[in-house]
């Protein structure tokens, strides 16, 4: 049986004296749609975070426990740098390098590892562009900005970014929150064909998105595990009933 995707025991963050995620222990399978759901200011994009280590860019973070991506224990073993290669990562907000053209905005990642070049590397924007659904919105205009781009074509320029570098693993961190209804539409059916080939971990505040998308995922409440599984048990009541009675057992303790 292959290894999963990510596995996390007894993972604990903390950002200076506040505590962020408690004992998380999760497994994420390979080929599979994860999501990661629960209220604002759960430990959602925090736990997402500390699988590809840039919680540590934050001043004063520290983190426990085990997080294993791609079988490699990336806090501890000296090839963890080769395993985060193999992550892609999109953000909530679209965050293209805006003084770029859209062309550079895919490529820059595939140059930095001396992936491709030349024709080589035009395959590759063109493969990445045509993943993320925008290659037929944009070939005629490579050479723009990418910040000529409608918000909705910003993110999936971000997602062709990701994807240009072949990860194995990809993160997105609320990747439709801030679209409209049509461009989150758009960004839902791109996640349902990459996850044919891509593991993808969704962090979303959206139950009937998790539905949609994902097979499996984890509930999070004050940063630790409510529960892990099936999308269908997680969700096996309403989610805002869901969220109302874990406040409430929160007020009582």
């Amino acid at each position: 049986m292959r290894e999963p995707a990510v596995r996390t025991r007894e993972l604990s963050v903390w950002y200076g004296q506040s505590q962020a995620l408690h004992s998380v222990s999760i497994t994420v399978p390979r080929g599979t749609v994860y999501a990661v759901l629960g209220p604002s200011g759960c430990g959602k994009s925090t736990l997402l975070r500390a699988i590809n280590k840039l919680v540590l860019l934050r001043e004063g973070a520290r983190v426990e426990g085990l997080v294993e991506v791609l079988g490699v224990d990336v806090y501890r073993d000296h090839s963890a740098e080769e395993a985060l290669s193999r992550v892609g990562m999109v953000f909530q907000t679209p965050n293209p390098f805006p003084h770029l053209s859209i062309y550079d905005n895919v490529a820059i990642g595939p140059r930095l590892r001396g992936m491709a070049k030349g024709r080589e590397l035009d395959k590759l924007v063109r493969w990445a562009l045509e993943k993320a659904a925008l290659w037929d919105e944009v070939k005629d205009r490579l050479k723009s900005p990418a910040s000529s781009l409608s918000g909705g074509q910003q993110q999936r320029l971000c997602i062709a970014r990701a994807l240009a570098t072949m990860p194995e693993l990809l993160l997105m961190d609320e990747p439709t929150a801030n679209l409209d209804p049509v461009n989150a539409a758009k960004i839902e059916e791109l996640i349902k064909e990459l996850s044919r080939e891509v593991t993808i971990i969704l962090v979303t505040h959206d139950a009937e998105q998790a539905k949609r998308l994902a097979s499996t995922g984890v509930l999070l409440f004050m940063g630790r595990v409510v529960s892990e599984g099936p999308i269908s048990s997680i969700l096996s009541r309403s989610y805002s009933s869901i969220i109302q009675s874990l406040v409430a057992s929160a007020r009582r303790q």
